[in-house]
């Protein structure tokens, strides 16, 4: 589950797009929480789906629920680095094709 790279990220790294991990930053690019930037807090792999802090719909009884967003929507803005393997990926040349 993979998300386009924001334009100095995609020069930094030399790639267009990388994987989603939690705690990446994002920005959605489409729909009706277009503009909002927030941080990956959970993803969904049966229902390809990503879930970002502050993209939240109001339910009837008042609750606040997480609106469910698919991938391509959104624009990493920050990678989480804390795990060395993914920091290593990133210097991986990405395969072609």
């Amino acid at each position: 589950m993979a998300a386009h790279l924001a334009k100095d990220l995609r020069k930094k790294y030399g790639r267009r797009s990388f994987p989603i991990r939690k705690g990446d930053k994002v920005k959605v690019l489409r729909g009706q929480f277009k503009g909002t930037i927030g941080e990956i807090e959970k993803k969904n792999m049966k229902k390809y789906k990503v879930y970002v802090k502050g993209v939240e719909v109001k339910k009837k009884d008042g609750t606040k629920t997480s609106y469910p967003i698919h991938p391509s929507n959104v624009m990493i803005l920050a990678l989480n680095l804390d795990d060395k393997r993914r920091a290593r990926a990133l210097s991986r040349k990405p395969s072609a094709g």
